[in-house]
C-alpha cells in the first residue's frame, strides 16, 4: 500500500481494499483462499456463487486468458472430457476468465469444443478474483505478450476446508494438461487419507506412497 492511500478492512471478504488497486490479497499454498462472490454460466443459466459454497468438496479453479481464443478451447475441452473423473473424486471444476457470463454463453453456443463443458464457467470482468489469485495481467512487461486485463493460465487445487493445496501458473503460450491436474488431486487425496505419507515423482493412483524417515536417508 502506497503512502497516502486510504484503506478499509472488509469484514465480508477479510481483505484490505484501496481505491487504486481494490483487491490486493494473494493466495498462498497452505493458506485459505479468499471467499469472493461471482457469477457463473452453467447449464444454460446464470447463477450466483461464492467459493464457500464448495466447502466440503475438493475443487479446481482454472484461469485462462479469454473466450474465443485458440489454446483456451483445447484446454477447456480436455478438462471437460475428464470432468466425470473429477466428479468421481468428489471434485468440482470452475473455469475463469475476465469475460462476462454473456460472452461465456455465446462461446458455449458457438464453439464445438466449449459445447462439451458441463462445469461452471466463472466470470470475473472486474479482474478482482484473478488479482486475488495473482494471475491478472498487469504491468508493461506482460501487456504486449499476455494482454492487459486478461488472466494468465493458472490452475489452483483447493481442499474441502478451503485451503490451497497446489498452484501452477504458466505463460499464456503454453497449454496445460488436464490429466496432470487430475493426478495432483488424486495425490492430494491420497496423502490426506494416509497421514505421514508422501507421493514420489510421477505417482499415479494405485501406486504406493512413501513414509519419510531416517531409514530412507541415502537409500533413494
Amino acid at each position: 500500500m502506497k503512502s497516502g492511500q486510504k484503506s478499509n478492512y472488509c469484514e465480508h471478504c477479510g481483505d484490505f481494499h484501496d481505491p487504486v488497486h481494490e483487491y490486493v490479497s494473494s493466495v498462498k499454498v497452505g493458506e485459505p483462499i479468499p471467499d469472493y462472490p461471482f457469477e457463473v454460466y452453467h447449464k444454460d443459466e446464470v447463477k450466483e456463487m461464492k467459493f464457500s459454497d464448495l466447502k466440503g468438496k475438493w475443487f479446481v479453479v482454472m484461469f485462462y486468458p479469454a473466450d474465443f481464443t485458440f489454446v483456451c478451447p483445447t484446454e477447456l475441452e480436455e478438462m471437460a472430457t475428464l470432468y466425470p473423473k473429477f466428479q468421481e473424486l468428489g471434485a468440482e471444476i470452475i473455469s475463469f476468465s475476465t469475460d462476462t457470463v454473456f460472452v461465456h454463453k455465446a462461446w458455449h453456443d458457438t464453439s464445438p469444443a466449449i459445447r462439451h463443458i458441463d462445469f461452471p464457467m466463472g466470470a470475473d470482468p472486474s479482474g478482482k478474483i484473478a488479482c486475488a489469485f495473482g494471475v491478472l495481467v498487469e504491468g508493461e512487461e506482460f501487456v504486449q505478450t499476455e494482454g492487459e486485463g486478461c488472466a494468465m493460465r493458472g490452475t489452483f487445487i483447493i481442499d474441502p476446508n478451503g485451503i490451497l493445496r497446489s498452484m501452477e501458473v504458466t505463460h499464456n503460450s503454453i497449454g496445460r494438461k488436464a490429466a496432470e491436474t487430475l493426478r495432483k488431486i488424486q495425490a492430494a487425496q491420497y496423502v490426506e487419507k494416509h497421514p505421514g505419507n508422501v507421493c514420489p515423482a510421477s505417482w499415479e493412483e494405485g501406486d504406493e506412497g512413501m513414509t519419510p524417515g531416517m531409514g530412507l536417508v541415502g537409500k533413494i
